[in-house]
């Protein structure tokens, strides 16, 4: 598949210094050299040795060359954090393709538009994830994506259009492409690697392309500021379909060269027993997770003498809560703001001040620069609220959707974030706002107008706005207000019934729902969504 990226040798040149020109591959070679036998990766089905995770790379590559998967070419990727994930990952990038992955709460309305952009050649689901059959899924998916050629099921028996995971190792060790015939086909570091999604919108979904340095930098980053060592333990719960899961699970593990203990579904208390029985050091994870580890009724019973490090992302943690984590947790919070676009872009470091850590998200990293900037598009002063931009080596190459669609989304070589900030006189980042139509639940992205123009179709339902609305644990929910068709009162079950219809993933349904006369609006009849959001608080 073609990139229309944004990636020049002027670009290339400046980032030299912060680049590595090394692929992860590498970096696995690295592992097993040291110590093979050292546990990789650890989910709740097995655990694979360094030694293990580069075999099974191997195989998988050489079977993916052998369904005809080229260089260039995307591979989707549709499942929860498991082993598996890694090695598919890894033997992706081996052959110089291009993972895609996606998040498996996605159901077909989302994934359609997705796979229209991704035009993936193979794809590897789960038999079955919390009660839901993928391959089904995937197999309707087929009848509309011409390019889907092959489906890979992992935990099921083989069905019509379909192959196992164990059947991609086998054919994988009957393969005549050994490791160093593979060594010959790798790819350039400059190479894009990943076509990973912002949302799950149906109309215009974002396809982010990272490159192998423009990943590797973003891990990098994170061992360095974080001071994470061969002796750490590192733990992941969020999806590795978000850019979060992606670099600081499935790939930091391989990249630091230490173990990734990996849950596939959050559960705070049992986070807590694997932190007490793998020593687990190092977590990070959307917000929210932080208030659901303190709510942990033993939590004082267990032994966390191990755990350093917690990072929290996706959204504002309350004072509050920190001054508890605190006195609870022997973890220091770190704070951090980033987008698929720029990883991890700011964080809090060891050894900050407390006030930065509980009343901002971090200053940028090395090699990135921020800026919030006024109506005229000129930096404001400290203390100012105004449109957040950056740039630097963490950058983003492109979307798939090709250079002129890119192009929307930079002020010269300025990336416009979406969101609203504030900087302080250290030059400490704190997200004030969104100026994009979004709610963020919990982390996750709601395609706010595509569940409005869908909710319009309810005959009960004349008009609507979706806002955010204050959420303890998540962060935020979204709230529908409607006014109704005269005579009618829509509830909430009617609203969400008409979603399940549309196999709309229930993540982005409203929680909570509004009946209202009328809408505040502009002089020019635009709904006041400021307004809305005020009465909720």
């Amino acid at each position: 598949m073609f990139f229309e990226t944004t990636l020049t040798s002027a670009r290339i040149e400046a980032s030299r210094g912060f680049w590595a020109d090394r692929r992860l591959q590498q970096f696995l070679d690295e592992a097993v050299l040291e110590e093979s036998t050292r546990p990789a990766t650890i989910d709740a089905r097995g655990v694979l040795t360094f030694g293990e995770l580069a075999e099974q790379t191997d195989l998988v590559a050489s079977a993916l060359l052998g369904l005809g998967v080229r260089p260039g070419d995307v591979v989707g990727a549709q499942l929860p954090n498991w082993n598996e994930f890694v090695v598919l990952m890894l033997a992706v990038e081996r052959i110089g393709a291009v993972m895609n992955p996606v998040a498996p709460i996605f159901r077909l309305r989302e994934l359609t538009g997705m796979y229209e952009l991704a035009r993936p050649v193979l794809t590897v689901v789960p038999a079955s994830f919390r009660g839901f059959d993928f391959p089904a899924l995937h197999a309707e998916l087929a009848e509309v994506t011409p390019s889907l050629r092959e489906i890979v099921v992992i935990g099921g028996d083989e069905g019509a259009g379909t192959r196992t995971w164990d059947d991609l190792l086998d054919a994988g060790r009957r393969s005549g492409i050994d490791s160093d015939t593979l060594d010959l086909l790798a790819p350039s570091p400059d190479d894009v690697a990943e076509l990973i999604f912002t949302s799950g919108t149906t109309g215009t979904p974002k396809g982010v392309l990272h490159t192998h340095n423009t990943l590797g930098i973003g891990t990098q980053a994170m061992i360095d500021s974080q001071s994470i060592t061969s002796g750490d333990v590192a733990h992941m719960a969020s999806t590795f379909a978000h850019q979060t899961g992606y670099l600081f699970g499935a790939r930091l593990c391989v990249q630091a060269g230490i173990t990734g203990v990996f849950q596939e579904v959050w559960d705070p208390a049992h986070f807590v027993e694997l932190v007490e029985q793998h020593r687990i050091s190092l977590s990070f994870g959307a917000a929210p997770f932080l208030a659901d580890v303190l709510s942990v009724p033993d939590l004082s019973e267990h032994d966390l003498s191990s755990f350093r490090v917690f990072g929290c992302f996706g959204a504002a943690i309350p004072g509050p809560l920190l001054e508890r984590a605190a006195r609870e947790l022997p973890a220091q919070v770190m704070p951090g703001w980033g987008m698929s676009e720029v990883s991890l872009m700011t964080t809090t470091r060891p050894g900050d001040p407390p006030e930065k850590i509980s009343s901002t998200d971090g200053a940028p990293l090395p090699g990135n620069e921020i800026r919030v900037v006024g109506p005229d598009g000129e930096p404001v002063p400290a203390g100012v609220e105004g449109d957040l931009e950056c740039r630097g080596v963490f950058e983003f190459v492109g979307y798939v959707q090709g250079r002129e669609f890119t192009d929307q989304f930079y002020d010269g070589d300025w990336f416009m974030t979406g969101d609203r900030a504030r900087l302080d006189a250290d030059g400490y980042l704190r997200i004030t706002g969104r100026s994009k139509d979004l709610v963020i639940r919990g982390g996750e992205n709601v395609p706010v107008k595509e569940i409005e123009d869908l909710l319009l179709r309810h005959p009960d339902v004349a008009g609507v706005a979706i806002v955010g609305k204050p959420d303890a644990r998540l962060g935020e929910i979204a709230c529908a207000f409607v006014v109704p068709v005269p005579g009618r009162a829509p509830t909430l079950g009617d609203l969400t019934d008409l979603l399940a219809g549309e196999k709309v993933t229930k993540q982005f349904w409203p929680e909570a729902l509004v009946l209202i006369e009328e809408f505040p609006t502009t002089p020019s009849g635009k709904v006041q969504k400021f307004r809305l959001r005020e009465s909720l608080l």
